[in-house]
C-alpha cells in the first residue's frame, strides 16, 4: 500500500506543476542568445579560419526600448502558443496534438532567440581559446596517433590538475560542509538493476545506418546538418529554406514517423558515401557487456552514478543511525554510446560526474541551512516564463518558495548551492541561469527539474541537473528485489490499522503445482495489500487470479487454494518511502565553461592569451622564476621550493632562458595565478622576492620565509590579493610584455 501511495503522490505533484498560478517576480531582465555560425568540431581544433569568431548575446541589466520594440511582437507569439498548449492539457487533447503545438512553441521561442542575437555585437574567439588549450595540453583527442575516437578525450597535465582540483573543491563545498556520506559504487552494472531504473526500456536514441559501409549516424544530427546544408546553398528556394529552418527547429521532440518523412521528402542519404539509409532504429546509449567468463550474466556501463547509492539504500541509512534526512554523494565516471558524439567536452561517451542523493521525508520539505541563502538573488527561467516568450528573472531564493515557483526549500536550498559553488569555481554569474523543464523534456523518474545552465559559445549548456526524482527509484527497486527500502520512525502514538492477508491451502498448491508450489507459496506470502485487493476482486468476478512468480512463470490461483482474510495490526512504527532531491554535476561540461569564462586576452597586447582561472581550481598556485642563470639564485630556489611543498603548494620551477616577462606570459597561459621571482635583491638580507598576481600583473616584495603561507592563504581563499597588497610593499618594475 505504501508503494502505491507513492507513486499516487508522485503523480500528483506532477500534475501540479500544470495548477500554479503565475507569480510576479523582479523585472530584471535576461537576454538569451545563440551561435550564429555552424559550429566547429573538437578534433580541428584552430583549422576552421572562418569559424573563429562567434556571435554571442550577453546579460543586459536595462532593456533597450527600440530592442523591445522590434522583439514585442516574437515575443507575443510565443506567449499565443503557450496559451494554446496549456488549453489542450486542460481540454484533454490527444499527446500527438500537444507534442505537435509544443513543437511549434519551440519553433517560435527559436525564432526570438535569433532575433535577439541579431542586435547582439559581442564576439568571441573560440578558436583561439582551443588553439591555446591544444598547445599546453590542458585535454586533446584519445589516441590522437592512430587517428582518434570522436567523443573521447585525454587530460594532460594542466587538464588533470585542473580536474582533480575542481573535484576537491566541490567534495570540500558539499560533502565536508553538509556532512555528507560518501560511496565509490562499482561502474559494472548488472541488467536488472538497469531494467528496474527504467534505463534499459527509456535510454534510446533514433539511428540510422549507412547500406554500404554500415556507417551510424544519430537521425535527429543527420537530419540538422543536411538541411543545414540546404539552407546554405544559393540556389535554395526562399520557401525551401524557411521550411528547412521550421524544421531544424521542430526536431526535439519530433516523432520517428514524421523523422521517417522528412528523410523522404529531401532525399537525405549517407553524408560519408551518397548511399541509401536504413530506416530508423532505436539505440540504446549504455555499453553493453558480459560479467564472468560464462557470458551468461548480461551487464552495463553505468550510465550514471546514482543507482549505486539506492541501491545502498539501507546500508546507508542503517549507517546514519536510521534517520531520516540524509544525503548521499559519489563521484565517478559514467559511460553513455553517443551516436555521433561532438562539441569537445560537452557531449562525450566516458564523462566524470559527482552526484548527490538527498533523502527526505515526504512530509518534512523544510531545510535546517534554507535561511543560509533564501536572499540568494539567483536567475529562473520558469516554465511559464518560457511558455509565454518572457525573460528569464532575477528573483530570491525565498521568494521562489513562497510564490511556488520552486517547490519546496530543499530544492532551492540545492539550487542556490550549485550557484554558490559555480561562482567560487570561476562561472561568471552574469552567464549562468537556471531553467526548469517543460513538461515534455522531464526524465521519466523526475516530477520536477531545474538546470544550471552557463552561456557559451555553444549556446546555453546544461552543467548541473537538479531533479526532484521523489520516490521513483526506491519503489522500482523494492519492486523488483522485494526489500523493503523504506525508513521506519516510532510513532508518537500507536495506531490499529485493518489489513489484509493471503492464508493459502498448501494441501491443494503442493497437488496443483508440485515443483513451482514453493515459489507459489513465496509470492503469496508476499503479496502487497493493493495485489491482494486484485485478487479478491478477481475471485469474485472470475473465480479465479493470475500471478506471476519470481522466475517469470505465470500461475492461475483459484478460490480454493486460498482464503483472504482481514485482521487488526497494532503499529508502533511508520514505514516511509523517502523521496530524493538529485543534484547531477556534470564536471567536464563545467570545466569548459570556466575555461571558456576566463579566457583572456591581455591588454594592450594581443598575442598574450591566458586563463584567469580562481586560484582554489587552477593546476598550478605558483611559479618560481630565478632571474637569470645565476649559480647563486640555486640554493634560494631550491629552499623556496621545499618549503611551499610542505604547506602543500603546488608550483612549477621555471628556470628556463628567456626574459622574465616572456616566462610570466608562459605561466599565465596555464592559468598559474601566483609568480615569484628571485632576483638579485633576493641575495641580501633580510631575503626578499617579489610575488606576483597573474591578472592585474600587480606585483609585492614579500621576506622569503613567509612567501609560502601567504601563497598558500591566497590559494585557499583566506587571504584577498588586495589585503597582500595593503600589507607589502609594491614593487613597480615595468614588466616586459615580449612574447616571441
Amino acid at each position: 500500500m505504501q508503494f502505491v501511495f507513492c507513486n499516487l503522490q508522485h503523480l500528483c505533484r506532477k500534475a501540479t506543476r500544470d495548477l500554479r498560478k503565475r507569480n510576479s517576480v523582479c523585472k530584471q531582465i535576461f537576454r538569451r542568445f545563440t551561435i550564429t555560425v555552424r559550429l566547429a568540431d573538437f578534433s580541428k581544433w584552430g583549422t576552421t579560419k572562418k569559424n573563429r569568431k562567434l556571435k554571442i548575446q550577453i546579460t543586459q541589466d536595462i532593456l533597450d526600448p527600440k530592442m523591445e520594440e522590434i522583439l514585442s511582437s516574437l515575443r507575443n507569439r510565443v506567449k499565443e502558443q503557450g496559451d494554446y498548449v496549456r488549453k489542450l492539457k486542460a481540454d484533454g487533447a490527444l499527446e500527438i496534438d500537444i507534442k505537435m503545438a509544443i513543437a511549434e512553441l519551440k519553433h517560435r521561442k527559436k525564432l526570438l532567440e535569433d532575433k535577439e542575437v541579431s542586435l547582439s555585437h559581442i564576439i568571441f574567439d573560440r578558436a583561439r581559446m582551443e588553439d591555446l588549450l591544444k598547445r599546453r595540453f590542458f585535454f586533446d583527442q584519445s589516441f590522437a596517433i592512430y587517428g582518434g575516437i570522436s567523443g573521447q578525450f585525454d587530460f594532460g597535465p594542466m587538464g588533470c590538475a585542473f580536474k582533480a582540483n575542481l573535484i576537491n573543491t566541490w567534495r570540500n563545498f558539499f560533502i565536508l560542509e553538509d556532512q555528507m556520506l560518501e560511496v565509490d559504487c562499482s561502474i559494472l552494472t548488472p541488467e536488472p538493476v538497469l531494467q528496474a531504473s527504467g534505463h534499459v526500456d527509456r535510454f534510446t536514441d533514433l539511428m540510422v545506418k549507412d547500406v554500404k559501409t554500415g556507417e551510424c549516424f544519430r537521425l535527429d544530427h543527420l537530419i540538422k546538418s543536411h538541411l543545414e546544408k540546404v539552407i546554405g546553398n544559393k540556389k535554395t528556394d526562399e520557401n525551401v529554406r524557411k521550411e528547412c529552418e521550421d524544421t531544424i527547429t521542430k526536431l526535439d521532440g519530433m516523432t520517428k514517423e514524421r523523422m521517417i518523412e522528412v528523410m523522404a521528402k529531401y532525399d537525405i542519404k549517407s553524408p560519408t558515401t551518397g548511399s541509401n539509409l536504413t530506416k530508423p532504429i532505436e539505440f540504446n546509449l549504455m555499453f553493453g557487456t558480459q560479467i564472468g567468463p560464462s557470458g551468461l550474466m548480461k551487464g552495463f556501463l553505468r550510465p550514471e552514478t546514482a543507482q549505486g547509492i539506492f541501491v545502498n539504500f539501507k546500508r546507508l541509512l542503517n549507517f546514519n543511525q536510521d534517520k531520516l534526512p540524509f544525503a548521499a554523494a559519489q563521484i565517478g565516471n559514467a559511460f553513455r554510446n553517443e551516436i555521433s558524439p561532438r562539441s569537445g567536452l560537452l557531449r562525450v561517451r566516458e564523462f566524470t560526474m559527482a552526484e548527490i542523493e538527498y533523502f527526505y521525508h515526504p512530509y518534512e520539505t523544510e531545510h535546517p541551512k534554507f535561511e543560509d541563502i533564501k536572499d540568494l538573488s539567483v536567475l529562473l527561467y520558469t516554465e511559464i516564463d518560457q511558455m509565454e516568450g518572457k525573460s528569464a528573472q532575477y528573483i530570491t531564493l525565498g521568494d521562489a518558495v513562497s510564490r511556488l515557483i520552486i517547490e519546496n526549500e530543499i530544492l532551492a536550498y540545492f539550487i542556490g548551492r550549485i550557484y554558490l559553488f559555480l561562482i567560487k569555481v570561476g562561472i561568471n554569474p552574469k552567464k549562468l541561469r537556471f531553467r526548469q523543464h517543460m513538461e515534455n523534456e522531464i526524465a521519466h523518474y523526475a516530477c520536477d527539474c531545474w538546470d544550471a545552465e552557463c552561456l557559451t559559445s555553444y549556446g546555453w549548456i546544461e552543467c548541473v541537473g537538479c531533479a526532484d526524482r521523489g520516490c521513483y527509484d526506491l519503489v522500482q527497486h523494492a519492486q523488483s528485489t522485494g526489500v523493503k527500502l523504506v525508513a521506519e520512525r516510532k510513532l508518537p502514538v500507536p495506531r490499529s490499522r485493518e489489513l489484509l492477508r493471503v492464508v493459502p491451502n498448501k494441501v491443494i498448491i503442493g497437488r496443483t503445482f508440485k515443483k513451482e508450489s514453493k515459489l507459489v507459496l513465496e509470492t503469496l506470502e508476499k503479496a502487497s495489500e493493493n495485489n491482494i485487493l486484485n485478487m479478491q476482486s478477481d475471485f469474485n468476478l472470475n473465480g479465479g487470479s493470475e500471478i506471476s512468480l519470481p522466475n517469470g512463470t505465470k500461475v492461475y490461483i483459484t478460490e480454493n487454494m486460498v482464503e483472504i482474510e482481514k485482521y487488526r495490526k497494532t503499529i508502533y512504527v511508520e514505514e516511509v518511502i523517502p523521496y530524493v532531491i538529485e543534484p547531477s554535476f556534470g564536471i567536464g561540461r563545467i570545466m569548459y565553461a570556466i575555461l571558456e569564462h576566463n579566457f583572456r586576452i591581455r591588454e594592450g597586447d594581443e598575442k598574450r592569451t591566458y586563463f584567469s582561472l580562481p586560484p582554489i581550481v587552477a593546476p598550478l598556485k605558483c611559479s618560481v622564476l630565478p632571474l637569470s642563470s645565476n649559480n647563486e639564485f640555486v640554493p634560494f630556489v631550491k629552499q623556496l621550493s621545499r618549503n611551499l611543498t610542505k604547506v602543500n603548494v603546488s608550483h612549477k620551477v621555471d628556470d628556463s632562458s628567456g626574459s622574465i616577462g616572456r616566462r610570466y606570459a608562459r605561466t599565465d597561459e596555464i592559468a598559474i595565478p601566483f609568480g615569484i621571482t628571485i632576483d638579485f635583491d633576493t641575495l641580501k638580507v633580510p631575503h626578499t622576492a617579489t610575488l606576483r598576481e597573474r591578472d592585474s600583473m600587480g606585483q609585492v616584495r614579500i621576506n622569503l620565509d613567509e612567501i609560502p603561507d601567504v601563497v598558500r592563504d591566497l590559494s585557499d581563499g583566506k587571504l584577498t590579493w588586495s589585503e597582500v597588497e595593503k600589507k607589502y610593499p609594491k614593487f613597480e618594475q615595468q614588466e616586459t610584455t615580449e612574447t616571441k
